[in-house]
C-alpha cells in the first residue's frame, strides 16, 4: 500500500515567526480535517474538532488561572483526557510536566518543590493515589481532576467546585487566550529523567524542539493522514509523545492502549482497527516476538514498525524482517535530551548496515568525538561519544546550571554514548559509558553479550551486568527470562557464549528469572538489577 508523503512544512509550518502561532499545539493541531478521528480509545473515538474545542476550553480556564511560563504537573494514564490536558497547557502558554502514574511521594514532592507547581492535573485514577493525595495536602497546589461524564477535557477541583470550561460546542471560549511565545526560548515541556545519579533531571523542551522533531520525524517516516499508529507507550515519555505529536501534526490518527500486559489483545486491536503503525522499545518487540503469534499472525493495514529506547539485539531485528518482510522497519536512537530522535536507519539499510542506528535526522548534526574533541575516523574501529548539535536539543536541565553546562555546553549535547563509525558515516552504539563493565583488565560491553544469548529462540530478554568480584574486579553476569521456565538450562546458555565469545567476555554466572525490572516506558532497570544481584 503506497502512501502519499505530506510536505511536513504543510502540517507545522517554516517554524521561523515569532508570533502567537508559534504555539507548538496550536501547530499541532492544524492539519487535521474537522470530522477525521484525532484518537480511538476503547469504544471511544475523538475528532480533531472535538479536539481542538476540548483543548481551547480547557486552555483558556488555565490561562486564567495561571501566568505565562508557570509549570503545570500532570499525571494521568494514557487516554483523550491526558491528550487534551497536555495540549491545553501548552496551547495555554504554560510549561507542562508530564509525570509517571506510578508516581512516588518523594520523588512527587522533589519535583513539585523544584518547579514551583502550582497547579497539576489528574486522571481520576491517579487523583486517588495514595502519594499524589499526601503530597497535595502538604504542598498546597490547586488539583484539577478529570470529571466524571462524557465532556472531554472537562475538570474540576478537588473540592468538587467547577475548575475547567466545560465544552462550549463553537470554541469560542479559546478566543484571545493566545500568549505571545518565543518557540526557541520558552518552554513547552520539562520531562524529568532519573539520570545516572538517580536524582531527578528536568529536561527543558522549548516549542522549537518539539517542532524541528516532529517535521523530521514526519519526513523521514512519510506520515500521512491516512496512517494509524498503535501506541502502547506512555505518553509522560517523550518516546510516546513523539508518536502523538507526528501523528497529530499530519491530520492522522493514534489508538490508545494501556493492556500490553495482554499482548495478543493489543494485536487484535491492532487488526480491527486496521493500525499501520507499531512504535515500541526492545522489551515490546521481544515479547512480541517470543511470547506471542505475532510473527506469524497478519496484519493487513501495518506498514511500518517503529524501535527506539535502546538496543534491539540483532536476532530479534533479524526476526522481525523474516516474519514481516514487507513491512518498514526503522530502527532508531534518541534522548529525552534531544526531544526524542537524534538518528534512524532506513529500512532499506538493515540488511548491510545491522546494528547501526543510522545517521542523524535532517535537522540533527551528530559527530562522534574522541576524548580530544575530534572526530574518530570513517572506518578506524576508534569509539568515541556522539555529541549532536540541532533544534531539536534541548534547552538544558532545569535549575542544574553546573549538569547543564556539563552535557549541553555551547549548544552540543553530550550524550555518553560510546560508538564507532564506519567508512559510510554509519554510527554504531558500543554502549553507555556508564554500563561498560571492567572484567580481568577489560572493557565489556554489555550489549555484545546479550546479543549473543537472544540467539537462542528460547530466550525472551536477558540482561547483562556486572557484579563485584575478588579477583577480576567485575565478573559478567547474565539476568535471563525465558519462554518457559525450563527451556533453558544455565550451563547451556554458558555453553553458547563460550562457542561464540572470547573467554573474557563469557558470563561466569547466569539467573533465570520470571521477569526484568522496568521503568513506566519499559527500559530494563539494570541499576536496579546491579543492587538485586550484587552479592
Amino acid at each position: 500500500m503506497s502512501h502519499p508523503v505530506l510536505d511536513p512544512s504543510q502540517a507545522l509550518g517554516t517554524g521561523s515567526e515569532m508570533t502567537p502561532r508559534s504555539n507548538v499545539a496550536v501547530r499541532l493541531l492544524k492539519a487535521g480535517k474537522e470530522e477525521a478521528t484525532a484518537i480511538r480509545f476503547g469504544e471511544q473515538s475523538v475528532t480533531y474538532r472535538e479536539l481542538r474545542v476540548a483543548v481551547a476550553n480547557l486552555a483558556a480556564r488555565m490561562a486564567a488561572a495561571e501566568p505565562a511560563g508557570a509549570r503545570v504537573g500532570l499525571v494521568a494514564e494514557n487516554g483523550p483526557f491526558f491528550v487534551v490536558a497536555y495540549l491545553a497547557a501548552i496551547r495555554a502558554g504554560l510549561c507542562v510536566v508530564p509525570m509517571p502514574t506510578a508516581v512516588q511521594r518523594e520523588w512527587l514532592t522533589q519535583v513539585i518543590a523544584n518547579t514551583e507547581t502550582g497547579l497539576l492535573l489528574a486522571s481520576q485514577r491517579s487523583a486517588r493515589d495514595e502519594d499524589l493525595q499526601a503530597v497535595h495536602a502538604e504542598a498546597g497546589f490547586e488539583l484539577w481532576v478529570e470529571a466524571e461524564g462524557e465532556t472531554l477535557g472537562a475538570v474540576v477541583r478537588q473540592d468538587g467546585a467547577v475548575a475547567g470550561a466545560l465544552g462550549d460546542e463553537d470554541g469560542e471560549a479559546g478566543t484571545g487566550l493566545d500568549r505571545p511565545i518565543d518557540p526557541a526560548t520558552d518552554l513547552a515541556a520539562l520531562f524529568f529523567t532519573s539520570g545516572s545519579t538517580g536524582e531527578p533531571k528536568g529536561v527543558m523542551v522549548s516549542h522549537r524542539n518539539i517542532e524541528t522533531n516532529t517535521r523530521d520525524i514526519i519526513e523521514y517516516m512519510g506520515l500521512t493522514a491516512a496512517d494509524r499508529a498503535m501506541v502502547v507507550l506512555p505518553l509522560h515519555y517523550c518516546y510516546g509523545l513523539s508518536v502523538l505529536h507526528t501523528h497529530l501534526a499530519v491530520g492522522a490518527s493514534v489508538v490508545l492502549n494501556n493492556t500490553f500486559m495482554f499482548p495478543e489483545k493489543v494485536l487484535d486491536e491492532m487488526v480491527a482497527q486496521e493500525c499501520t503503525g507499531f512504535a515500541g522499545v526492545p522489551s515490546h518487540f521481544q515479547i512480541l516476538l517470543r511470547k506471542t503469534r505475532f510473527p506469524e499472525r497478519e496484519f493487513p493495514h501495518l506498514r511500518w514498525l517503529q524501535q527506539a529506547g535502546g538496543k534491539l539485539p540483532d536476532p530479534y531485528i533479524r526476526e522481525l524482517r523474516a516474519s514481516h518482510s514487507g513491512v518498514g522497519l526503522f530502527i532508531m536512537y534518541g534522548q529525552t535530551e534531544a526531544t526524542a530522535r537524534l538518528s534512524y536507519l532506513p529500512p532499506g539499510r538493515l540488511d548491510d548496515k545491522l546494528g547501526s542506528v543510522g545517521q542523524g535526522l535532517a535537522s540533527t548534526i551528530l559527530e562522534v568525538l574522541d576524548e580530544e574533541g575530534i572526530p574518530v575516523a570513517p572506518g578506524s574501529g576508534a569509539v568515541g561519544e556522539i555529541v549532536a548539535t540541532g533544534d531539536n536539543v534541548a534547552l538544558g536541565y532545569w535549575r542544574d546550571p553546573e549538569a547543564t553546562e556539563r552535557y549541553f555546553s555551547g549548544g552540543k549535547l553530550r550524550t555518553r554514548d560510546l560508538a564507532t563509525v564506519d567508512h559510510d558515516g554509519f554510527i554504531f552504539i558500543v554502549d553507555r559509558a556508564r554500563d561498560f563493565i571492567k572484567s580481568m583488565g577489560n572493557r565489556i560491553s554489555p550489549k555484545e553479550v546479550e546479543d549473543i544469548i537472544a540467539e537462542r529462540p528460547e530466550v525472551v530478554e536477558v540482561a547483562v551486568i556486572g557484579v563485584p568480584d575478588d579477583v577480576w574486579g567485575e565478573a559478567l553476569k547474565a539476568i535471563v527470562v525465558l519462554a518457559s521456565p525450563d527451556a533453558l538450562g544455565s550451563e547451556e546458555i554458558i555453553r553458547h557464549c563460550n562457542e561464540r565469545l572470547p573467554n573474557y567476555k563469557v558470563p561466569g554466572h547466569v539467573a533465570v528469572v520470571s521477569a526484568l525490572p522496568k521503568n513506566e516506558s519499559g527500559k530494563v532497570l539494570k541499576g536496579v538489577l546491579r543492587s538485586d544481584h550484587a552479592g
